[in-house]
């Protein structure tokens, strides 16, 4: 039924093997902070320094200059985990990718995350959301925060009705298809209109690493047997000490499910990158355990 994963070396594409777009080709404010363009920039993402600040961004969000986006890395002390760590470093790395941005800190909003599909919409910097997952906003000057340690962030934006939108998709997420859910509450709440919306897929666990047991992979086999593609979904791993072990690939089913909310091909973008393989640069769960910090996938609009 499953393909076999049997590749010695991870199947992911390496950043050094893609192909760097010249710095010509990236919309970078001007600015007098010194920007640098790094080595994970490929033809989907741009990686920044600024100030000291590493982060990523989306080229495609870079076409909108009234949109504020990026995904940040590990270095520099950046973490956006709020359990044990001290309030003050969590503060300064909030104002460290604030600074880099050029935007007011005070008005980014993070909710307490459970793994949840709710989805609410956002009107005002101070408004606390517990047990929320994705957040839409079409106000400009608020900055939708989630935070992710291997689970998949996914930046929404539509350019005709100005509604951004930001989801933490875990795999309990992802098997509640909260980024479907958000791109039905971008209709409903704002009349959306799918072919209108770009979706950016952040760095995450991609399948070379996202290894579960065969509860797990019947859950991902139920939900998503009816796409057609659970060969490709769902490859068959590696035994552990007589237990079979199982390959998901989140990214391809959040692909297919945003394609089924109506969203084209071409407005989904996927970084490509494993946070497991990049460990050095992405806090990781699988990786770092109890002790993991956050990375935080940050938008919003100033005009």
């Amino acid at each position: 039924m499953f393909k076999f994963l049997n590749k010695k070396e991870c199947p992911q594409r390496s950043p050094k093997t893609w192909t760097k777009k010249s710095v010509p080709n990236v919309q970078i404010e001007k600015t007098e902070k010194e920007v640098k363009v790094l080595d994970l920039t490929n033809d989907i993402i741009v990686h920044k320094k600024i100030d000291g600040t590493e982060f990523l961004q989306f080229r495609k969000l870079l076409e909108f200059p009234n949109v504020k986006h990026c995904y940040t890395l590990r270095k520099n002390h950046i973490n956006v985990q709020i359990k044990g760590q001290d309030k003050t470093d969590l503060i300064d790395s909030y104002k460290k990718i604030a600074k880099a941005l050029e935007i007011d800190y005070h008005n980014i909003i993070k909710p307490h995350q459970t793994h949840t599909d709710r989805v609410e919409i956002v009107n005002r910097p101070e408004e606390v959301w517990d047990e929320v997952d994705g957040m839409i906003t079409n106000q400009r000057n608020i900055f939708l925060c989630t935070t992710s340690a291997d689970c998949t962030s996914l930046f929404f934006y539509d350019d005709k009705k100005k509604v951004v939108g930001d989801v933490h998709s875990g795999w309990k997420g992802t098997l509640q298809q909260i980024g479907k859910k958000a791109v039905e509450k971008m209709k409903k709440e704002f009349d959306c209109h799918p072919e209108d919306i770009i979706c950016c897929i952040g760095p995450c666990i991609q399948k070379c690493h996202f290894e579960v047991e065969e509860d797990v992979m019947k859950l991902f086999e139920k939900e998503f047997t009816y796409t057609g593609r659970i060969q490709e979904i769902i490859e068959r791993g590696r035994k552990v000490e007589e237990k079979q072990k199982y390959n998901i690939d989140t990214t391809l089913i959040n692909k297919l499910i945003l394609q089924e909310a109506g969203l084209v091909p071409e407005n989904i973008m996927d970084s490509g990158i494993c946070t497991v393989c990049h460990s050095d640069l992405f806090h990781s769960y699988r990786v770092d355990k109890e002790q993991s910090g956050r990375n935080g996938a940050f938008i919003g609009m100033i005009l």
